[in-house]
């Protein structure tokens, strides 16, 4: 099976954008604007380009998640940043920009904990647990090596962060 991996974060380079980067996603403004600008923006670049792209993934590892409506049964699609686990396995974060409510496809995981993401175009099946207990530090840890004070978004929006680990279940094709 196919294993996730993450974009290298040992190019100097890379780490000072993501640096930048970070301190301006940590913005009001970038906040305010991030989630209404973003989402039709990825859409119309997966659309486009059959998942293999997304906006986001210049910065960071993005995969799409598609999850089934908690409410509606629908399938739904999200674009995420992700951490790979060195295991095979993503782990995503429900941020939703430092909101003080969790994201709707959270309450889609806890409900209907089977999923799959598209990573590069390639589609996989996955299966999603929350990370609780003294395991979240440790995953905070390894999810800011990637993108620096990531936990400042659960600092913000004064809730805890749902954390999922998304293991593969099988590939789905290209």
């Amino acid at each position: 099976m196919t294993e996730l991996r993450p974009l290298p974060t040992a190019d100097p380079i890379v780490r000072g954008v993501r640096i930048v980067v970070s301190a301006i996603t940590r913005t009001t403004a970038w906040r305010w604007a991030a989630p209404r600008a973003m989402p039709p923006v990825e859409r119309a670049l997966a659309a486009a380009t059959g998942g293999r792209a997304q906006l986001s993934s210049l910065f960071v590892p993005s995969l799409i998640l598609t999850t089934t409506g908690a409410k509606s049964g629908l399938p739904r699609d999200t674009v995420l940043m992700y951490t790979a686990d060195g295991h095979g396995r993503a782990i995503v974060a429900g941020t939703n920009w430092a909101a003080p409510t969790h994201p709707a496809w959270t309450y889609n995981l806890l409900a209907h904990p089977e999923a799959e993401i598209t990573v590069r175009g390639r589609r996989y099946a996955v299966r999603a647990s929350v990370i609780e207990g003294d395991a979240r530090d440790r995953v905070w840890r390894h999810l800011e090596s990637q993108w620096p004070e990531y936990r400042a978004y659960e600092r913000d929006s004064g809730r805890t962060v749902r954390l999922f680990l998304l293991t593969l279940v099988r590939a789905e094709g290209p």
